[in-house]
């Protein structure tokens, strides 16, 4: 069985959101409208410190990076104290998946330029944190025999929703223990229509949990030739001794899933997730459908300012 190096490991957190959905919520917890991935929705972690004691399973504190908005600073540095202070990046605003990436990508090149990275969100719900790791301990595993592919944790989807990514499989890799479960990708698609939703359902498509592990070089390599101009703008803003707040806003915002992967397929391996319960939380009703699933009440539904069910902010 092939292994991956540990030392040439590394996870990235994705944890630049502003949460503006579950402002209602997390204004109910807390006081305030935070974003989703500071707010302690559910135990006595917040979703970023759930994710971060999920990747430790993957790569040590000393290789694992947390990208976050500058204008979420003092939340980010409370909940980042054991994270060495280098690993803690602080964008200039938030543009959107892909600059986050990239950002932090380009961070990550001059520190090692071997690397096998791990990108996991932070605000996600994952019922099981070993076993949802040893899939992208996997998913390494399959980077390690094939260098040149990105490969996705898809998730089984348990019921219809057009608000994720889906991916429609291919042909399964060959036979062999670090192939089980893995398939090339016939088409990525973010955030498609109910008629073809229902459609990727039928033929078993998964749901895209935006968790993916892939080489650095490769990942930078096809972000140069598909992004030029905004990986060059994003090299130059690195290349300063000071990082310009002005430099940063002139940045497009794009969505990685749509810009990237959707246009990549081809590029693509998916990894099948099963038995584990998985949500993005990225609406209110998403964390009340995985409460009702676990057969628990919230805990701010005992809380008297809410006397209807939470909807998401239009």
């Amino acid at each position: 069985m092939a292994r991956t190096p540990a030392l040439d490991r590394w996870s990235l957190i994705l944890a630049g959101g502003d949460g503006t959905r579950l402002q209602e919520l997390t204004r109910l917890i807390t006081g305030k409208p935070i974003p989703k991935q500071y707010c302690k929705l559910v135990g006595g972690r917040s979703l970023l410190e759930a994710t971060l004691d999920r990747t430790r399973h993957f790569a040590p504190r000393e290789r694992t990076l947390v990208v976050f908005n500058r204008d979420h600073v003092d939340l980010a540095r409370d909940q980042l104290c054991l994270l060495p202070a280098e690993n803690q990046l602080a964008q200039l605003g938030n543009r959107d998946t892909g600059p986050g990436l990239l950002f932090s990508l380009l961070h990550l090149a001059r520190r090692s330029q071997s690397a096998t990275v791990a990108v996991f969100p932070s605000d996600h719900y994952v019922s099981d944190d070993r076993a949802f790791v040893a899939h992208v301990e996997q998913a390494a595993r399959i980077v390690t025999r094939l260098p040149n592919k990105i490969v996705l944790l898809g998730i089984r989807p348990d019921y219809c929703e057009p608000g994720y990514g889906y991916i429609e499989t291919a042909e399964p890799l060959p036979d062999g223990a670090d192939f089980a479960g893995a398939f090339h990708v016939a088409a990525f698609h973010e955030k498609p229509g109910p008629d073809t939703v229902t459609h990727l359902l039928r033929r078993g498509g998964l749901w895209n949990s935006f968790v993916m592990v892939f080489r650095l070089e490769r990942m930078l390599g096809l972000l140069q030739r598909m992004v030029a101009s905004d990986f060059e703008r994003m090299k130059a803003i690195h290349a300063r001794s000071r990082i310009s707040a002005a430099a940063y806003r002139q940045l497009a915002a794009w969505n990685f899933s749509h810009r990237i992967l959707a246009r990549v397929p081809e590029h693509l391996v998916v990894l099948r997730v099963e038995d584990i319960a998985w949500s993005d939380w990225g609406t209110p009703e998403a964390i009340e459908r995985t409460f009702a699933t676990l057969k628990q009440t919230p805990p701010w539904r005992a809380a008297p300012q809410l006397a209807h069910p939470l909807t998401a902010a239009a």
